[in-house]
This record gives structure tokens, sequence and C-alpha cells, in this order.
């Protein structure tokens, strides 16, 4: 049992910083997706972060990729402005080395090996649990980087309705609304969003020589998106109960692109859900989960402009079907074990006719879990037996120790894998069906505990130092016109997070230092990953006074490189947002945010435009 002054110094602050600072807010956060069992932050012996709903409308979020690029050991690359694809990369891992899963399911496309985050409706989300570093002995493939669980609106207790409606620069209009409640054994919710921006013009791309985006089309892009979700559980008793959960979201965005690639898309991300759980004894938990989710991008040229007809371009859908059994058993006071099966059918389709296009994975897994006075360990195991790439087995190990001091330090070492995508594997013309799963092994050490701050200062420290080499990553090979395994590479870095709260004022910041090492054969080894910066820096202020309350927030960012040959140099840059809120009384406040407030020129994948100096208003009601 950890002390209870633990339970303060390893916080939400680090990732949640709290409003009006009381006891119970103190408390860090219970999380689930670190060991797949619920246990506080700080006893993971693992480097999370959660964004909860308090914590996405005090920063006055308006997509995934926004949120999660404030944390540290995160890089988000996206192409263009509001709608436009991005890239989020873990500790510099690639993106498709990110796993990401809605409520327990996983998401994403198959064809591509990446989830399209930006389109996630921020209004239909409770929390986004962020785990940095392999988790591949837990959730076989994809999990080098770490894994982003998003958890959708739960509801519970009383009756209650709720809604906002913004404006903003760009023709942005938003509204949502949903209700919840469920009384004392219930729970559900029901939630509905739309969105719409003219947005900016996402490439100043060039044809000759071919860069960017290869065109030039100097117009607004717009991106319009609608999404619903409902949560509903019941608990038969304290030893069952059952819960059903589903997420919607569609979305149409306009891009600078040619007859060939097409400048509109359209797409559709859908999940649905079911969990049983039961505890035949005290010690014992037994929990079965369903899902499947649903990825359909279409894409469309729009020739009206030229006087030509519009057309349909391309399709690409992925329909994934997963199903879980998990038994956590109690051996012993502080002492828990966990087995479990996952099995996950994985089918593609559309207008490319892939070679095969259906595979299967079965995985077995094992977790313990022991704690002996101030000595914590993890160990867990995975098997993964996969219709196109055969066996694969990974495992980690973590020791933790918690000083006198309150100070915790662990040592972990895990190793990861990422089976190739469709696209790599059968791609007509392009797929090689020979290639072996991406490899990793990382090590870690890790320290957190609480500040020593005079009288009525409350703070808390994180600090991580980390190694993951990388083999067998798939490029394309210029020898063969196809991907095969001849990338590798070793990153390296260092993670650093603190938090002071003192009465009404709460100051958080976060360090990244990353050295991401091209470890390949040839012209590019020594070179540096692309798109991830070797420093960045967070600085957060907030303060509540009164029905007021105010915030800003300072990002630096230092210089990439957008190509793997270290030619194109991306700027370093920093952005300034402001942001206030009034509330006229417990249910309903008024949201102001001015983003980009030095209206910044910068990019974070090279020729594609972000946007300037930008002010959204808000206003929120909910009981």
């Amino acid at each position: 049992m950890k002390h209870p002054l633990m339970l303060v110094a390893l916080a939400a602050p680090l990732s949640t910083p709290v409003w009006a600072q009381t006891d119970s807010q103190l408390l860090e956060p219970t999380v689930v997706t670190a060991t797949r069992t619920a246990e506080p932050a700080g006893e993971t012996l693992a480097t999370v972060n959660v964004i909860d709903r308090a914590e996405i409308e005090r920063r006055q979020a308006r997509s995934v990729p926004e949120l999660l690029r404030t944390l540290p050991g995160v890089s988000v690359a996206q192409s263009g402005g509001p709608g436009q694809s991005a890239s989020v990369m873990l500790r510099g891992t690639n993106s498709d080395h990110v796993l990401v899963l809605v409520d327990g399911v996983r998401v994403g496309s198959a064809t591509l090996g990446t989830t399209s985050l930006h389109d996630l409706p921020v209004a239909q989300i409770e929390r986004i649990e962020v785990v940095r570093g392999p988790r591949s002995s837990l959730y076989g493939s994809e999990a080098i980087g770490g894994v982003i669980q998003i958890f959708t609106r739960r509801g519970g207790g009383a009756l209650t309705p709720r809604f906002s409606v913004g404006i903003g620069e760009f023709g942005t209009a938003t509204v949502s609304g949903g209700l919840s409640g469920g009384g004392e054994r219930a729970w559900f919710n029901l939630g509905a969003n739309f969105e719409q921006t003219d947005g900016i013009n996402a490439c100043a791309g060039r044809a000759v020589p071919y860069a960017g985006c290869g065109v030039d089309q100097p117009d607004r892009d717009g991106y319009t998106s609608q999404g619903v979700s409902a949560r509903a559980g019941y608990a038969f008793s304290e030893r069952a109960e059952v819960e059903f959960h589903l997420l919607s979201a569609e979305s149409a965005n306009d891009f600078d692109g040619s007859a060939f690639s097409g400048n509109q898309a359209r797409a559709s991300q859908q999940v649905i859900g079911a969990t049983a759980t039961l505890r035949p004894l005290t010690a014992w938990t037994l929990s079965l989960a369903a899902g499947r989710s649903w990825d359909d991008y279409r894409v469309f040229y729009d020739a009206a402009a030229a006087g030509a007809f519009d057309r349909f371009v391309d399709r690409f859908q992925t329909e994934r079907d997963s199903l879980s059994l998990q038994n956590d058993v109690t051996i012993a006071p502080g002492q828990l074990v966990s087995l479990g099966i996952d099995y996950a059918d994985d089918r593609v389709g559309g207008t490319v006719d892939y070679l095969e296009e259906a595979r299967d994975n079965l995985g077995v897994f094992g977790q313990y879990q022991g704690s002996f006075g101030a000595f914590d360990l993890k160990l867990s195991a995975r098997q993964d037996d996969n219709q196109q790439f055969g066996s694969h087995t990974t495992g980690s190990a973590a020791l933790g120790y918690l000083f006198a001091n309150d100070i915790q330090v662990a040592l972990s070492y895990g190793t990861g894998f990422k089976a190739p995508t469709f696209n790599e594997l059968y791609y007509p013309g392009f797929g090689n069906t020979a290639l072996d799963p991406e490899q990793s092994e990382s090590v870690e050490l890790m320290a957190n505990g609480r500040l020593p701050l005079p009288g009525r200062m409350i703070g808390d420290w994180q600090l991580s130092l980390y190694q993951t080499e990388v083999d067998d990553l798939i490029a394309y090979d210029s020898a063969t016109f196809a991907p095969a395994n001849v990338d590798s590479a070793r990153i390296r870095g260092l993670e650093a997070a603190a938090e002071v709260r003192w009465d009404d004022w709460t100051l958080a910041g976060n360090l990244t230092l990353l050295d991401p090492e091209n470890r390949s054969e040839g012209a590019n080894d020594g070179n540096l990953l692309p798109r991830r910066a070797e420093q960045s820096l967070q600085l957060d202020l907030d303060r509540t006074l009164g029905r007021w309350r105010a915030g800003a927030t300072l990002q630096l960012v230092g210089e990439r490189y957008d190509d793997l040959a270290n030619e194109v140099e991306l700027d370093a840059y920093a952005l300034l947002d402001l942001r206030a809120e009034y509330a006229f009384n417990d249910a309903l406040r008024l949201q102001g945010r001015l983003a980009n407030v030095l209206d910044e020129t910068y990019e974070t994948a090279y020729l594609y435009n972000q946007p300037g100096r930008a002010f959204y208003l808000t206003l929120r009601y909910q009981p």
C-alpha cells in the first residue's frame, strides 16, 4: 500500500491541473490502460498522463491532436489547419507505432496503420489515457511507442442535460449537446456534436520540383464534422455488470490535391462494443469484451473550377472485430495475476484490389503485479499468432522502490513489435509479402515525488530517461522497388514534468529532450528521424479569482527536419495561447480563447500551413 502522501505527489497535476484546490481533487486518477487493470496512476510503474473532461474544457481544445501536443514526449505533425490529417508520435517512434483504443476497442486503418485522431469529436470524450513506452506484452502489435486510449462520456447519477455553442475565426461554428443520468445502479450518456469551419489554405505546395502536396491551390480548405455517442450500463449487483458503448464520427474536408490524388475527402469512423464483468469470488474478476470498428475513407476530385466534372477517385475501408477474455485473480494481499486471450480479425476493402483482404490474430497474455513493502514488481508476457506473419513473443518487467521521503524510482524493460500493414504487404505493384514485423527494445528509468515547498504550496515532479531501439523498420527499398525491413533507429530521451499549486494559482511545465537517431545503413545513417524536435518545452499558468478563471500556455518547439536526408529543415516556433472564462452560475460558463497570440508562422510538415492568430468564443451549460 502506498503512503497517503504518495497519492498526492504522483497525482493528476502532471496531466490535469485542478481548478479549485480541494483534497479530493488532489488524489491521483485511476487508470486502466497501463496494466489492463484499474489502479492509481502512480502505482503503474509506467509513464502515464490523463487528460480528463475538466482539463479538456480548461484548455478549450478543439481536437485530440491539439490536446496531445501538450504532453511530454508527444510530437504532432499536421498537414494543414483544422480537419487536415495529423500524425502523432510517442517518444520519437513512428506514427504507426502507437496503438489507439476507444473504450477498449482497437480503431484505425489497417491499410495505413494509423488512426484519424483529428476526426474524433472532443465533445464526446470523458478522458484520454496516454501511456508512453512499449505495451506489446499486454496489447500485441502497434504498441512500440505506447498506447492512447480514449474513453467516451459515461454518465450516471441524476438526469443532466448539457450543451455548448461556439464561434470563431475562419468561419468556425460549433454546437454540441447531450443527456446523461442513470440513477443508483445504472448509467447512460447520449451526445451529439457538429462543427464547421472555412479553414485555411492547407498547403503551399510546389509542382516543380515536387514538394509538399505537389500543387499550388491558394484557397481555403474547409472542414465539417459531426458525431454521436452513446454509452449505457447496469450493475446487477457488486458481482455483475454490463456496459454498451457507441461512437460515430463523420467528416468532410477539402485539401490541396490533383486529379490523381483528389482534393476532397469524406471519412467515417465508428466504434461499438460491449463488456460484461463478473466477480464469481471476491478475489476473482472475469471480464468479457467484444467490439467492432469501421474506418471508411473516400476521396473525390472537385474539378468545377476547371469546367470539368467532379469524380470519385478512391475508397479505403477497414473493418475490425475484437474479442477479449481476461481473468484477474488476487492470489494474496498485494499480489495480482492476470491471464487473458485476445482475438482480432481485420478486413479491408474499397477500390484497391489487395492480394489478401483479411487476417486474424490470436494473442495470449499473462501479467503478475506484486507489492512487497516498499518494492513493487510487474512482469508480463504475450504470445501473438498472426495469420500472415506467424508467432511473435513480447515481454516486459518493471521494478519500483518507494523511499521514505515519498520519492519513487522505477526501472523497466520491454519489447514491442509492429505487424506490417495491408499496404506494405499487399498493395498492387508495391507490397512485399515477405516482410517481418518491426521489433523494439526499450529501457526506462523513472522517478517521481513531491516537491518540498513551504506553506500551502503543493508540488509534484516526474522525470524519465529512456532508450528505444527499433529494428527491421519497414521502408522503401530502391533495389527491389518494394518495402523491406531495411531500417533501424535508436531513440534516447529525457522527459521532465512538474506542477506547483498555491491557493488559486497553478503553474505547470514539461520538458522533452530527444535524440531520434536513424541507424540505417547508407547515406542517412546518423541523421535525425523526420518531424521530431530535439527540444520542446511547455509552460502553463492558471488562476481562479471568484467567478473568473484565466490562463496562458506557452509552447516552444525546436528545429526539426522534414526528410530522412535531413536536407529540408523546419524552423523552431513559439506558440502562446491565452484563455479566460466567466461562470454566471454553477451551470453556465462563457469561455474565450486567443490562440497563437504572437501570430507565429510555422510548419509541422514542410509547406503545410498552420493557423495564425485566432479567437474563439464558447458558451457552455451543464448543471
